[in-house]
């Protein structure tokens, strides 16, 4: 495969640049995709919420994290099950209704950032974020592709196998055979309309296909 070097200032202004070129809709939804912990899904998708706003697409931070499970059904099988992570941690139907539904043509406009504290493992209660017309709400975590959320556009942030293992935190190691079953089973690269190789931070890389 090719993959074309890339600073990330440069990258995120590539991002920018491509999401502002998207007309089909009022609204967008926007995901970056990546193993949690072992890449900077947040840091990147916090890159371009100011860089949109400066082109009049008022940018709205959904974590996918604030949609984590209560922890009694996130670790009914145990604080260390990797299947359990992989199929049962996120809360795809509380994104769907309170973050991408809205979004829709007939939809409210209005996003909940955030459903659950999984700190507190009780309700956020946050207040709903109105999106105006060409905003964009960028959404970041893992195991986002392959489960039916309908995104304008995503990126996936993708390490070779010996990355992943070397990156994933130490006290976060249990949960490898989750992104390997995500690699085998959804195969996410295939999937997001952007893939970048971060391997190294520092220098990553855009995945460019042959033409």
């Amino acid at each position: 495969m090719r993959y074309r070097p890339i600073s990330p200032a440069a990258l995120a202004a590539e991002l920018t640049a491509r999401i502002d070129s998207l007309t089909q809709r009022g609204r967008l939804a926007v995901a970056v995709d990546g193993a949690d912990g072992a890449t900077a899904t947040a840091e990147l998708a916090d890159a371009l919420a100011d860089p949109l706003r400066l082109l009049g697409r008022p940018a709205v931070r959904v974590p996918a994290r604030g949609f984590l499970r209560p922890a009694s059904l996130r670790f009914e099988h145990g604080k260390r099950n990797p299947d359990a992570r992989y199929t049962d941690w996120l809360d795809l139907g509380g994104l769907r209704r309170e973050v991408l539904d809205p979004l829709a043509e007939d939809g409210t406009g209005e996003v909940l950032p955030a459903l659950w504290d999984p700190e507190r493992d009780r309700a956020t209660r946050l207040p709903r974020v109105p999106v105006p017309e060409r905003g964009v709400v960028l959404v970041d975590g893992e195991f986002l592709l392959g489960a039916g959320l309908s995104f304008d556009l995503v990126v996936h942030l993708w390490l070779s196998p010996a990355a992943l293992r070397r990156r994933v935190p130490e006290d976060a190691q249990w949960a490898l055979p989750a992104y390997e079953r995500y690699e085998e089973e959804v195969d996410p690269s295939t999937l997001a309309d952007v893939v970048v190789r971060v391997d190294d931070p520092r220098h990553p890389a855009v995945y460019e296909p042959e033409s």
